[in-house]
């Protein structure tokens, strides 16, 4: 049996989202279908309205509504201390671990040449510039990849001794059990060991 139109254009639209394929965007679909016109709405508004009402916030490159996103609005953040990322997804993690009163860098990837993702497609000029508004020290917090440790390098030599620059600690996860983790974990969890 064909769907008709409208149902099989919202499972076409649905199953380019990442993870999702046929199956789970026709069932998503039934799902929109089963609401009431004004929750399909809701979502449909949401949707359309997602690239009108959110930009990047001109100072750390995060999801803004305005110029400036609420970490750079909040006062009560040490401007002095910036955590550099790879992606906004980044940022969202660090907060919820409530640990972080800095504020943050988005980098908006990492250097990749087999993906043709080199230094001027990253955010690094601005991170410069703010390097020159006095920051006291740069955490690279980006992924603990190939892609990432390059990147990290890369920001490090181009910072070179301008502030201080720090490296997330890597190592063992909390639970983990040693003869089950993998041979540059262990390396880095003794490197980085601590009192």
């Amino acid at each position: 049996m064909k769907v008709p139109a409208p149902m099989a254009r919202l499972v076409a639209a649905l199953s380019r989202l990442p993870g999702v394929g046929e199956k789970t965007a026709q069932r998503y679909a039934f799902w929109v279908l089963a609401q009431s016109p004004a929750a399909a709405g809701e979502l449909a508004d949401a949707i359309a309205t997602l690239h009108q009402r959110l930009g990047f916030c001109a100072t750390c490159n995060q999801l803004a509504e305005g110029e400036r996103c609420e970490v750079c609005l909040d006062a009560s953040r040490d401007t002095r201390r910036v955590c550099v990322v790879e992606s906004v997804q980044d940022v969202l993690a660090i907060e919820r671990t409530g640990e972080w009163r800095g504020v943050y860098h988005v980098l908006h990837g990492s250097l990749s040449p087999m993906r043709g993702i080199g230094p001027s497609q990253l955010r690094l000029d601005s991170l410069l510039a703010r390097l020159d508004e006095g920051i006291d020290e740069l955490i690279l917090a980006t992924n603990v990849d190939v892609e990432g440790e390059a990147t990290a390098l890369y920001i490090k030599r181009l910072v070179g001794d301008r502030t201080l620059v720090t490296r997330l600690a890597t190592g063992i996860p909390s639970g983990g059990e040693l003869e089950y983790t993998d041979r540059v974990t262990l390396g880095r969890a003794l490197r980085d060991r601590r009192t």
